[in-house]
């Protein structure tokens, strides 16, 4: 039930970046939940390999090369996700950081809740 509360979130949030941001466009929020899908799928089985791949360069930027690996992501996803396009790759980026920065925020809000009712 976690799982799929995350990827409506995530699917939420992608499609209000979409309205947003004019370099990325989502056409429905049907294509919205599948890109938040593609994009779980992605972080689970690729940015792994990614990060082992490029784990010197990831070292010598202190880490800010994670966010590049994000944009792939989300640019690799767009060539997937049919009604789903950017339009380079700095949009991609900057989908990529707001995308994760808002989601985090809201999963954070989610797990805050979680941990009050437990007690």
């Amino acid at each position: 039930m976690n799982f799929l509360l995350r990827i409506v979130i995530t699917a939420v949030v992608a499609f209000a970046l979409s309205s947003v941001l004019p370099g990325i466009h989502i056409d429905t929020f049907w294509t919205a939940i599948v890109l938040s899908l593609v994009l779980a799928l992605l972080n689970f089985f690729l940015k792994p390999i990614l990060i082992i791949l490029t784990l010197p360069i990831t070292i010598l930027t202190l880490g800010l090369f994670l966010f590049v690996i994000n944009a792939l992501i989300v640019y690799f996803a767009s060539d997937l996700v049919r009604g789903f396009h950017v339009d380079g790759f700095r949009w991609a980026l900057l989908f990529s950081l707001l995308l994760s920065l808002l989601t985090s925020l809201l999963y954070k809000d989610r797990r805050d809740e979680e941990k009050r009712d437990r007690y």
